[in-house]
């Protein structure tokens, strides 16, 4: 029997969940899951009383954490990003495999070495972004390849948004995943190569330069640069691509309304704003603005200028931010306070479906022609608790677990869905729970 530790129960778990408890008999495995709110996990495996196990899970308790590693052969954090190096120290030293879907962190490149030696698993990025992306791209990718083919542009976006159904307000927007990743997204500079040039966008314009992309039968999206693609271009294999470029998608005008968020400051996380709630929000924008006369609408139209429209001044009035609605926080910082108030604003309702769009842009030569390739994919949550999000971000990791678990691959250390051990039975598996790609030759 194999025993396998979930660390963290939070929105994007659920499918993972799912799959672990749905095929725990088949492949004889113990699931416990480990989370600060023991009730909430208990009633979601109340028909698998016999394969899994809830733990009440606080992530200052290092005794208990280190006990629970001990008692299992795989762990899977999905805890916040941050959490998870103090975890992967654990479970090296203990001698346990562990997957994440989070980015590869510097504390798992110092647990490298010490992994491969010991024949330990350092599985991450396989989630959806970066995971599935991955994926499906390292598939086109080796298939032009293989024909003799050479890539040299190579564009990615991905993006978590609210199904048509329910886009019922004007930000086209409703969170799925972690909020407070939302509200900090885009800082820092996005790095990407554009016909062969390097190209740099700091965080106060990465919302103003932005492409349009449209995936058929949804329409148009914006799109902006996400993070540092040109670490990509090397594990992709990319060597000849003359652009590289991942990016984000939201619905069109949400990028030119929140860069008013940006441009005032109310995404900066650096300080607190203490008696907070002794505010309002008409309050709080206006100790952005420079001092006048007017009303904090007409100063807000001003300060942005041209950047304002009929469109973002309706996004802002959705949000209550012109109507003297208090602040409930006692302190935060900005972005703490804007969280706070769109956490209500953005909320998945009961009944509520989210969306993920992901596109992949491929130019490339073969027998001296030059061809363009798309490949899309669109996925539809259930509802407000098994949303497209926990479907795209679990089921890559646990697929993946579960390929190891049963030997179809044998990679030890730090290793992603890019090498096709891991991505042909991933992607395959995918298509028959519909996460699947439509490729269109352009």
């Amino acid at each position: 029997m194999s025993k396998i530790l979930i660390i963290g129960a939070g929105r994007s778990s659920s499918s993972l969940i799912d799959y672990f408890l749905s095929n725990a008999k088949t492949y004889a495995w113990h699931v416990t899951i480990a989370d600060a709110n023991k009730q909430a996990v208990e009633s979601k495996i109340s028909k698998y009383k016999d394969v899994a196990t809830a733990v009440e899970f606080d992530v200052a308790n290092v005794a208990l954490r280190e006990e629970l590693i001990k008692q299992s052969d795989f762990v899977v954090s999905m805890l916040p990003a941050f959490m998870h190096g103090d975890v992967a120290r654990d479970c090296v030293r203990l001698g346990k495999h562990i997957a994440t879907a989070s980015y590869v962190s510097q504390d798992m490149k110092e647990l490298d070495a010490e992994a491969k030696q010991k024949k330990l698993l350092l599985l991450n990025e396989c989630g959806l972004d970066p995971g599935i992306d991955h994926a499906s791209a390292m598939k086109v990718i080796h298939e032009i390849q293989h024909k003799g083919g050479k890539v040299t542009s190579f564009k990615s976006f991905c993006g978590g948004l609210v199904a048509p159904e329910s886009n019922d307000n004007p930000w086209g927007y409703k969170f799925s995943w972690n909020p407070r990743n939302v509200i900090l997204a885009g800082q820092g500079t996005a790095q990407f190569i554009e016909e062969g040039k390097l190209k740099f966008i700091p965080y106060n314009r990465i919302y103003t330069q932005i492409e349009t992309i449209e995936v058929e039968g949804y329409g148009k999206f914006d799109a902006y640069a996400n993070r540092d693609s040109i670490g990509y271009k090397e594990p992709y294999g990319l060597d000849d691509a003359k652009t590289m470029l991942r990016g984000t998608l939201r619905m069109p005008g949400y990028c030119k309304a929140w860069n008013v968020f940006v441009k005032l400051g109310l995404t900066d996380d650096t300080y607190k704003i203490k008696n907070a709630n002794t505010l309002t929000y008409t309050d709080l924008l206006e100790s952005f603005l420079p001092k006048g006369t007017a009303s904090v609408k007409e100063k807000l139209i001003a300060f942005m200028g041209s950047d304002m429209d009929a469109e973002v001044i309706a996004k802002l009035e959705f949000l209550e931010l012109f109507s003297n609605r208090k602040i409930t926080l006692k302190e935060g910082s900005p972005a703490e306070l804007l969280q706070n108030l769109l956490e209500e604003k953005w909320l998945l309702k009961p009944g509520d479906k989210d969306m993920i769009v992901m596109q992949h842009q491929f130019e490339y030569t073969l027998n001296g022609a030059g061809k363009k390739l798309e490949s899309s994919l669109v996925v539809i949550g259930d509802d407000e608790v098994h949303t497209a999000m926990a479907k795209t971000v679990g089921l890559p990791l646990a697929i993946t677990i579960k390929n190891f678990l049963t030997g179809k691959f044998r990679l030890y250390g730090i290793q992603t869905p890019m090498v096709k051990e891991i991505y042909e039975p991933l992607l395959s598996e995918l298509e028959t729970l519909n996460v699947i790609f439509t490729e269109t030759e352009k």
